[in-house]
């Protein structure tokens, strides 16, 4: 049996770490979704006649709360099935480096998770208690959620760089 580990394998190896921790940015997801699905819970309890809003703005906010763990799924399915770092033979551990910095990269995705979601939970508990306004509380809520996503996007672009436009690697 061949001892030697090539550099395929060892960017395959990183690759397999760096999707792990891509995927712990699906933390941020579920701790807003939580919260924006208390939130919702809440509200309808307080005013019951208002549930059929409250359950649209909760599912509204907590669906766009979800997006930074869909980008960290995208890189983790690139790095998983379309990998361009596997066919490079030199500069093995920068190439290796820069998979688990990818997945690295996508940690960032928590923060957009959980502030997205406290804005969901937010929005949904005003308008369980304030139906009337419904239309400017949703708006300022993707608004607020819409700036919130903005570390995620940074997160998705460092990681796309490291996987397609590497300048690391160029310096080798």
């Amino acid at each position: 049996m061949d001892q030697s580990i090539n550099a395929r394998a060892i960017i395959l190896a990183a690759s397999a770490i760096g999707v792990g921790f891509a995927m712990i940015a699906g933390i941020g997801p579920g701790i807003g979704q939580g919260y924006a699905a208390g939130k919702g819970a809440e509200a309808v309890s307080m005013n019951p006649k208002s549930g059929k809003q409250v359950t649209m703005i909760m599912l509204l906010g907590a669906a766009v709360a979800e997006t930074s763990g869909i980008l960290a799924l995208v890189v983790a399915l690139i790095m998983l099935y379309a990998n361009p770092l596997v066919g490079f033979t030199t500069g093995t551990i920068v190439v290796a480096a820069s998979a688990i910095g990818a997945g690295l990269a996508m940690i960032a995705g928590i923060g957009p998770g959980v502030g997205q979601g406290y804005a969901a939970g937010k929005g949904t508990e005003t308008v369980g208690k304030r139906p009337a306004l419904q239309g400017p509380i949703i708006r300022t809520m993707f608004l607020g959620q819409a700036v919130a996503q903005t570390t995620g996007i940074y997160a998705l672009i460092i990681a796309l760089v490291l996987l397609f436009a590497n300048p690391l690697i160029r310096l080798l």
